[in-house]
């Protein structure tokens, strides 16, 4: 049940009839299917029409496998000549694991190509409308451009700026609780909301955690959904799973962790001067398939920016979430390094002992408070989800 969602509506300042928005629209719609299974790629979605019919229509699956330019033009065939083609993200101009788009679209003998947005790709970034436009077709770009933007956030994020687009979840009673005192927190939120986390995990290429969590709750931090669902996604159970990455900066995640035998890969983040120091409990890790990544700290924190960085450069991580508890939750909120906060509002109260949703220093100020800014409330059962981002 949706109570009330708020969202920006799409404008562009294209000369574009009823019918073109129409069909950029559909071609959304359809990237909106990839929205699970094409990390790192971005979710792209093309229709053809002639003539005022739909001759062609595709979706960009995975990476690695044919572009939605392609499908449309395959399915369209010969029909694709003299066609317009609407596209929701900028056609690649050049060589990855596939050929160019905008080599195809040429190919196909397209005459127009309405695109949503440029790609923020230093690949492309352009090229391929400059390349459209030099073999004599028609080009124009920003048709429902915010929702473009909306679909591939992440990927722009890590484009633009080299960090993925964060999200911090967090479940909490009404008094903004997170667990009793002594820990136990099973279960604050119902199912529904559970089975949206996981939604939201498998939209992501990375969950973040600190030991702190794992020593308290020995939490698995995979992806837990039925089989049919998946299959809706384009996902299988080994696919489906993001890179766990647990900031841990002295060591002492557990040989026996829960985590360490689910499917998908553990990347441990510790201090520069703990592998060498723990080189017996390292190797005992890795012999579990335990990756590792270094990075400096001050008194006993890590550098979470450089974390974010590495992510987003070595790993392509277009979107993280992170699962944690209060003191790691406050940090990412305290540095600005959240993008977006769902928090999962189950309607009980766990009381003034039990465990805060942050650990932030000390504010002064009204002028200093951190503010943000609603985006949504959905319920999911019995609990409420707001969405927020900071302004």
């Amino acid at each position: 049940m949706q109570i009330m969602v708020i969202k920006v509506n799409p404008v562009t300042t294209c000369n574009a009839s009823v019918d073109d928005q129409h069909y950029m629209q559909h071609a959304l719609t359809l990237a909106q299917k990839g929205r699970y299974s094409t990390k790192p790629n971005p979710a792209v979605g093309c229709v053809l029409v002639n003539a005022g019919k739909v001759v062609g229509t595709g979706w960009h699956l995975q990476a690695g496998q044919p572009h939605a330019e392609r499908h449309a033009l395959e399915q369209a065939g010969d029909l694709a000549m003299g066609a317009t083609a609407y596209v929701t993200l900028e056609p690649c101009s050049h060589f990855g694991r596939t050929s160019p788009c905008s080599n195809a679209l040429i190919e196909g003998g397209v005459k127009k190509v309405w695109v949503a947005m440029l790609d923020p790709n230093p690949l492309v970034s352009g090229q391929g409308v400059e390349q459209l436009k030099q073999a004599g077709i028609e080009v124009e770009v920003g048709l429902l451009e915010a929702d473009a933007l909306v679909l591939n956030t992440g990927f722009v994020r890590r484009m633009e700026q080299g960090l993925p687009y964060v999200i911090l979840k967090m479940a909490s009673s009404l008094d903004g609780r997170t667990a009793l005192q002594n820990g136990e927190s099973k279960w604050i939120t119902g199912a529904e909301s559970r089975l949206e986390v996981h939604k939201l995990r498998a939209a992501c290429g990375a969950l973040i955690t600190g030991i702190g969590t794992v020593l308290a709750d020995n939490p698995s931090l995979n992806v837990r959904l039925p089989d049919e669902m998946l299959a809706e996604m384009n996902l299988t159970v080994e696919t489906c799973q993001p890179l766990r990455v647990v900031l841990d900066a002295e060591l002492n995640m557990p040989l026996n962790a829960k985590m360490l035998t689910c499917s998908g890969r553990t990347l441990i983040v510790v201090s520069e001067a703990c592998l060498e120091k723990q080189a017996e409990r390292t190797a005992l890790l890795k012999a579990k398939g335990v990756e590792f990544l270094a990075v400096s700290s001050l008194a006993g924190k890590l550098d979470i920016q450089a974390v974010l960085h590495y992510l987003a450069k070595h790993e392509q991580i277009n979107t993280a979430m992170v699962e944690s508890g209060a003191t790691l939750a406050g940090a990412f909120l305290a540095d600005s390094l959240v993008d977006e906060l769902h928090n999962f509002i189950a309607p009980c109260v766990l009381g003034d002992q039990a465990k805060p949703m942050f650990v932030l220093p000390t504010i002064q100020t009204m002028n200093d408070k951190i503010q943000l800014q609603m985006v949504s409330i959905e319920q999911f059962g019995e609990d409420v989800r707001i969405v927020l981002k900071r302004k």
